[in-house]
């Protein structure tokens, strides 16, 4: 055993003492110290019925985002598996539909007990699985497989971050893991924040439940076998009014609802505000009409039929994306768009207008239109509208245009699209979208492929440059010398850009 009967009587007694005379945090090297939040869910979490059984098999512990729960569920698991489990008692931490691999509770698990001098000696560590020969004892991280969870005759399972389990595997995976009555000690811990109303259902169910019971405390709730914290706001020290503030200027209104607030959103929220897009206009700068000098990127999201066709060239001078022209088109039913006489002719003005640097565009509807521009000497590049894709030049505009790195002209129908367009929560992150099926986003879709384009050739431009200075320097002089930075600094526009 590794602790005498002394002192397993005195830390099952006071739970908290344990944890804090005896993990130690391999972060500083020393013991941990609780939170009162901590420290009261642990005073009521192993209360017993009569027959000895746990009064509260359902337990939850729901904090904002930086609580340390992850932290706290793992400290919860060893306590439970050294001072209640017994011999061959089993801890499962259960991994949702975005951690298919090892639960991070495990590894939180795992570096405490190779941290803390009592436990290491006892435990033998592997990849997905913790035993202690003494008792038979294991703890095993299991990912989103309900099928191979079957059989298992829980002490103890976690779920970390349970808003992310959104699928019926997840919900299978749940209820596979169900408290067991062969157990005097068998209980079920989610530790979580808040996840979204029409897809967290589970967690919105618990939610749900722990909200009926009785108030024995702040922000604690007990009763019908289950005990729930539920706190809005900060319970950390770490938590201060600065980093608030950051978390409030960093994060989208309905993330911030959900992540720092702890409550539970709808997978829709508007995607930039209005004020935010004022302030990266410049009443003073209009489309640039034609610059042969002036690399640009163009995005194109066309449609044949339904929703508009938007055409978006963007430019970059290192520090910030200008939008530098655009163009939409709306086709109809009954006049549906003609995409020789529309796109083609407008992509090969622009080649000759500017210095067309790339051009990204969705092969499902325009690889007929991309093969023909690209035997014109366009630089055509496939951006396949894919969640993945989306996601990530949907990220990157919104954070051009919170971060005021993007500069655009005033535009009344962009303005409105932009007032239009919502961002929609996917398993890979956040895209934009659509609120109404008759709203047109389509040149905002193309502006985040545009400035993606921008943004991400710069980021290349930069990585050359960092690994080869003295080249960047020798183009820059061949450059100069041959009159392309004429007018550097020159005119009205931001940027580096004049406005022609």
């Amino acid at each position: 055993m590794m602790l005498d009967r002394k002192a397993l009587r005195r830390y099952r007694a006071d739970p908290c003492a344990f944890i804090e005379e005896c993990l130690v945090n391999p972060e500083t090297g020393k013991a941990y110290g609780l939170l009162e939040a901590e420290r009261a869910f642990l005073r009521l979490a192993f209360r017993r019925r009569p027959d000895g059984r746990l009064l509260y098999p359902e337990l939850i512990y729901s904090a904002i985002k930086k609580s340390g729960k992850t932290t706290f569920a793992a400290m919860f698991v060893i306590t439970v598996i050294v001072l209640f489990g017994e011999r061959h008692a089993e801890a499962y931490l259960i991994a949702n539909d975005f951690d298919q691999a090892q639960s991070r509770v495990f590894e939180v698990c795992r570096r405490i007990i190779e941290a803390s001098p009592l436990l290491r000696r006892e435990a033998r560590v592997g990849a997905d699985r913790i035993t202690f020969p003494a008792t038979g004892a294991t703890i095993t991280a299991v990912a989103s497989d309900y099928a191979g969870a079957a059989g298992g005759h829980p002490t103890i399972v976690v779920a970390d971050e349970l808003w992310g389990a959104m699928s019926e595997r997840a919900r299978r995976l749940w209820d596979e893991f169900v408290p067991v009555p062969t157990r005097q000690t068998s209980c079920r811990l989610v530790v979580s924040h808040a996840g979204y109303e029409d897809q967290s259902e589970l967690l919105h169910e618990l939610y749900e439940r722990g909200l009926k019971q009785p108030v024995v405390g702040t922000d604690l709730y007990a009763g019908d076998g289950v005990l729930m914290f539920w706190s809005h706001v900060p319970i950390s020290p770490l938590q201060t009014e600065a980093w608030l503030a950051d978390m409030r200027r960093s994060l989208r209104p309905a993330q911030y609802l959900r992540m720092i607030e702890n409550r539970f959103t709808t997978t829709e929220s508007g995607f930039a505000t209005l004020e935010a897009w004022d302030r990266i206009v410049d009443p003073g700068l209009t489309p640039v009409l034609s610059d042969r000098s002036l690399p640009i990127y163009v995005g194109i999201d066309a449609s044949v039929k339904h929703d508009s066709t938007a055409i978006v060239a963007c430019a970059t001078d290192g520090q910030r994306v200008r939008l530098v022209w655009h163009r939409i088109f709306q086709p109809s039913k009954d006049d549906p768009l003609d995409f020789e006489a529309t796109i083609e002719s407008t992509v090969l003005e622009l080649k000759k207008r500017f210095n067309v640097q790339k051009v990204l565009y969705d092969p499902w509807q325009m690889q007929s239109t991309a093969q023909r521009l690209a035997r014109a000497g366009v630089r055509m590049t496939e951006f396949p509208q894919s969640v993945g894709n989306l996601t990530i030049a949907s990220q990157g505009l919104y954070e051009l245009i919170t971060g005021r790195n993007l500069t655009v002209y005033p535009d009344a129908a962009m303005r409105l699209a932009v007032s239009r367009a919502v961002a929609l929560e996917t398993s890979r992150g956040w895209r934009i979208a659509k609120e109404k099926q008759s709203h047109k986003i389509d040149v905002v879709v193309a502006l985040a492929m545009a400035a993606h384009a921008a943004s991400t050739e710069q980021l290349g431009v930069c990585a050359q440059i960092r690994a080869n200075p003295q080249a960047a320097w020798d183009l820059v002089a061949r450059i100069n010398a041959q009159g392309a930075l004429r007018r550097a600094g020159g005119g009205r526009g931001c940027c580096g850009f004049s406005d022609y």
